[in-house]
């Protein structure tokens, strides 16, 4: 059962509800244009999160409203394996300030600290905040509760003016789409894989890969390139449309460490980007650790891509113990 509590000002909190979905978005839209200056979320990303098989809204996620019910604020907590714990906080700019925020942090601490019994008894825990640099009021926040800066992600991207010159792949290497149907387990282990190799991983499952990347409204397996060496997968990028953005999006992208260095990651990204520019889809883009541990970022701007906007990662140790994600790989 929903209960609403009282913040200061006469604020109310409360746990959200599905159709509460838009005004949400509403919020953190606002947010988005007034410290990015554009939009960088969508109401079927937010869906699929709200929807998540280890997300409840009663116990994961609040809302602050007026008294008349407008909604000025949101947060909730999600978590890897109990040990990486993420919190997302967002007050609309009109309302910052106003001792939302701590009340906020307050919120997802608790929730956050709840997670620690379920974690592996000898493992790190750390709960992280990611914000807009541009956000003061938040990041003061958090650096006075203890937060460190420990990582800067970008969202990169590139408006066509005309069709990409694909290079010549490596010798060997055939592309095609995926098999619907048929190669979607191969396709998360392939990435499974690779992602090994960045920071923050943790193991995630089949079933974790399948609802955000098959189940969705967005998922177009005509947008998911595999790259094959006689039989061996060697790599995949796994793009999608964002309708609500106008925006050819890179969700994953990767190759297996033994065909890494030969231009195969240049080649994928340009089949992909000369796909999304004979459908139409002119502007494309994807999110990175901008200190990415595999160099991608300096791909990425060989490719054309260019930082369209940051976010900071925030991060404070709740446990003490051993760091069980990946913090460094040896190439």
């Amino acid at each position: 059962m929903t209960t609403t509590n009282t913040l200061p000002g006469n604020f109310l909190v409360r746990s959200p509800r599905m159709d509460d979905l838009e005004a949400v978005l509403a919020v953190i839209n606002a947010c988005d244009l007034a410290d990015d200056g554009m939009l960088d979320h969508t109401i079927d990303e937010l869906r699929a999160f709200w929807q998540s098989s280890d997300f409840d809204l009663e116990t994961d996620a609040w809302l602050v409203s007026t008294p008349e019910g407008h909604v000025v604020g949101t947060a909730d907590v999600d978590h890897n394996q109990h040990v990486r714990i993420y919190a997302f906080i967002r007050v609309h700019p009109e309302y910052r300030g106003q001792d939302i925020e701590p009340a906020l942090l307050r919120l997802t601490e608790a929730r956050a600290r709840q997670h620690i019994a379920q974690a592996p008894s000898h493992a790190r825990v750390t709960l992280s905040n990611w914000i807009s640099p541009a956000d003061n009021t938040t990041r003061q926040l958090l650096e006075q509760a203890g937060y460190k800066l420990v990582r800067k992600f970008w969202r990169m991207e590139m408006v066509m003016e005309r069709a990409p010159i694909v290079p010549e792949r490596p010798a060997g290497i055939t592309v095609r789409n995926m098999v619907a149907g048929k190669e979607e387990r191969a396709v998360y282990e392939m990435m499974e894989e690779a992602f090994q190799d960045h920071w923050g991983h943790l193991p995630s499952t089949y079933e974790e890969f399948e609802h955000w990347r098959v189940k969705q409204g967005s998922f177009d397996p005509t947008l998911w390139f595999l790259a094959f060496d006689g039989d061996q997968l060697a790599g995949g990028i796994l793009c999608e449309y964002e309708r609500d953005l106008d925006l050819g999006w890179v969700a994953q992208v990767a190759v297996r460490r033994p065909w890494r260095r030969k231009g195969l990651g240049n080649a994928l990204l340009l089949h992909a980007f000369t796909e999304c520019y004979r459908r139409g889809i002119y502007k494309v883009g994807l999110g990175v650790d901008s200190q990415n541990l595999t160099g991608a970022t300096r791909l990425y701007e060989r490719v054309g891509l260019h930082v369209a906007l940051q976010h900071d990662t925030y991060e404070k140790e709740l446990r003490a113990g051993e760091e069980l994600s990946t913090q460094s790989v040896t190439m």
